[in-house]
């Protein structure tokens, strides 16, 4: 059985996340697809193809991508190379405080070059990505033409 693991599946957007896969024929050629929506519901996504090693896992951090979004080892090259599906959009989060990017990622057999509603993923999970810790609070400040944010600690 097909497994992808996120670890951590909850953490900080600016700290790194191991990508594992496990379950895979030795020698397998799969796509590793990552996605989410912004909160105007544009989606994002990156794939990479990889090359299962001789016990059936792929690892973007030890092992190459052969090709798609990137090309190389990347460990969180999935999460560094999101696209827009709509051209000229940006990935920006306005809720940085209450809510969290939630990042999909599906394993596919083979090369998946576009995905539609038909192909099914070998496995998928999620994990979340926060731009604020717990307990952190957000203060806006206006001062004359000055504009920002002061983020407290708990």
């Amino acid at each position: 059985m097909v497994e992808v693991t996120v670890t951590p599946r909850s953490s900080l957007a600016d700290r790194p996340v191991q990508v594992h896969v496990r379950g895979l024929s030795p020698s397998q050629l799969v796509t590793l697809r990552a996605w989410l929506a912004d909160e105007q519901g544009d989606i994002f996504q990156s794939r990479a193809f990889f090359r299962a090693d001789g016990a059936g896992e792929v690892d973007p951090g030890r092992h190459p991508a052969l090709g798609g979004s990137y090309a190389g080892v990347w460990p969180m090259g999935l999460l560094w190379f999101l696209q827009p599906d709509t051209l000229f959009r940006r990935l920006v989060k306005r809720d940085v405080v209450g809510s969290p990017f939630l990042l999909h990622l599906e394993v596919f057999d083979g090369l998946c070059l576009v995905t539609g509603a038909q192909d099914r993923p070998l496995a998928s999970c999620e994990a979340e990505r926060w731009y604020a810790g717990p307990g952190v609070h957000r203060v806006p400040i206006r001062e004359g033409r000055v504009r920002g944010a002061l983020f407290l600690p708990p």
